[in-house]
């Protein structure tokens, strides 16, 4: 055997790269998330353009955020019940079309806020039954010993996207500031790489899991299938914990980071579009690089993981909180880079945690209750972000840092976050 192999068979990132439907999703996936940024960008930039009310800019992100919510557990039953890969091709070209006709609106000199809601709104329904599939794909082209491996990769290539995308979004409409052109370029671009997603998609020949005959969502009513799944979550008491300390870390920082953050360029950063794009790409960024070390760093014992959980609380609260009092765009650029960069390795880990404690036949309908717990209160969070920026901008960042602080504190007495860590070390040391 020679060398180039056995480093390949001994190093999990290498050893998933060499499969042909693993490297398939992941051409498809880091296209298809470039495009989505730009249309991350374009979306509250042309709200605040057509409107300069932040509080519209909050409603058509919950318009986006409720229905992916209500719908998110009827996707992941859906998806559980026919394949993550059939799921997310049907959602890749209905988006398609949902960009391609914003993009022919925009660049019609037509648009209007009525048609932006009900953009948000279908887009957000596609959502609902898109994220769970997204999330569940990788374990059906991965084996288990390879998923942490897999997940990094995937999640990687995510932020990468979201680093590279915010920024040149921001920097193309920004060369555009007198028109909405390159609003429309924006759009348009995200509707090509729709197409290139949905090519890669149809080429994937994913292995087919094992399904059980006691949870098998084909033997059980939607419905019934998701009262199965949420059983099993509310039972494991470490696994309830940890949906909802999620929950309510993301429901305290999505506002201030999708709503605050748009307005704090606009009316404090004197790059406008282009410091936006910089800060959104520094947070990609950052998750990124907590993706690859994530991937290729060894777990740290029980002990220091609690530690690191913390640790890492306490600095989302921190960062957050000083954004609201900073208006000097590369302080924010590099708090919100270092605020990525723990995110994004504590991410995988909980993640790969939540797949392997779940059963495979349950992980469509599992991945949907986590992106729910995550997700879920996005609309309310955006709409509170919108309501509050119009009265103070800097609340909208203060309030939730304390509140984040407070939460590191109840968090730490919490025995079951030591049990989420000893068990994180545990599966390791059987690796």
């Amino acid at each position: 055997m020679n060398t180039t192999t056995t480093q390949t068979q001994n190093n999990p990132m290498k050893r998933v790269l060499s499969l042909r439907d693993f490297r398939l999703l992941f051409v498809g996936a880091g296209v298809s998330l470039l495009g989505d940024h730009f249309a991350l960008i374009a979306i509250p930039w042309l709200v605040l353009q057509l409107t300069h009310d932040p509080l519209a800019l909050g409603t058509v992100l919950a318009l986006e955020g409720i229905p992916r919510a209500v719908f998110m557990l009827f996707g992941g039953a859906i998806t559980d019940y026919l394949s993550p890969r059939l799921v997310m091709l049907i959602a890749n070209v209905t988006r398609f079309f949902l960009t391609a006709i914003m993009a022919f609106v925009v660049f019609a000199g037509v648009t209007q806020l009525w048609m932006l809601y009900v953009f948000g709104l279908l887009f957000g329904i596609v959502a609902g039954f898109s994220v769970p599939a997204e999330t569940s794909i990788v374990p059906t082209l991965v084996e288990e010993q390879d998923l942490q491996a897999g997940n990094s990769i995937i999640m990687g290539i995510t932020q990468l996207a979201g680093f590279v995308g915010p920024t040149v979004a921001g920097i193309l409409i920004g060369w555009f500031s007198n028109s909405f052109t390159g609003i429309g370029f924006a759009f348009a671009f995200d509707a090509f790489t729709f197409v290139v997603s949905g090519i890669t998609l149809q080429l994937i020949r994913a292995r087919k899991q094992k399904v059980s005959t006691v949870d098998a969502p084909a033997k059980e009513n939607v419905l019934a299938s998701i009262q199965t799944a949420v059983q099993y979550l509310w039972k494991d008491k470490t696994l309830r914990f940890i949906f909802l300390v999620m929950m309510a870390l993301n429901f305290l920082l999505i506002g201030p980071i999708m709503v605050g953050i748009p307005v704090l360029a606009s009316e404090r950063l004197p790059e406008g579009a282009t410091a936006f794009g910089l800060l959104m790409s520094a947070f990609a960024g950052g998750n990124f690089f907590g993706y690859l070390f994530a991937g290729s760093l060894p777990r740290p014992d029980a002990s220091r993981m609690r530690w690191i959980v913390i640790l890492l609380f306490a600095w989302f609260g921190v960062v957050i909180g000083s954004l609201g009092f900073i208006p000097y765009t590369w302080v924010d650029f590099g708090l919100l880079l270092l605020l990525g960069l723990g995110n994004g390795y504590s991410a995988v880990l909980s993640i790969t945690w939540i797949q392997t404690r779940t059963p495979k036949e349950m992980l469509g309908r599992m991945m949907a209750l986590l992106m729910l717990s995550s997700t879920g209160l996005f609309p309310i969070s955006q709409a509170i972000a919108g309501a509050l920026s119009k009265w103070n901008l800097t609340l909208v960042f203060a309030l939730p840092g304390v509140l984040v602080l407070l939460m590191t504190v109840w968090i730490t007495f919490q025995s079951e976050l030591k049990e989420f860590s000893t068990s994180l070390a545990n599966a390791e040391a059987e690796g």
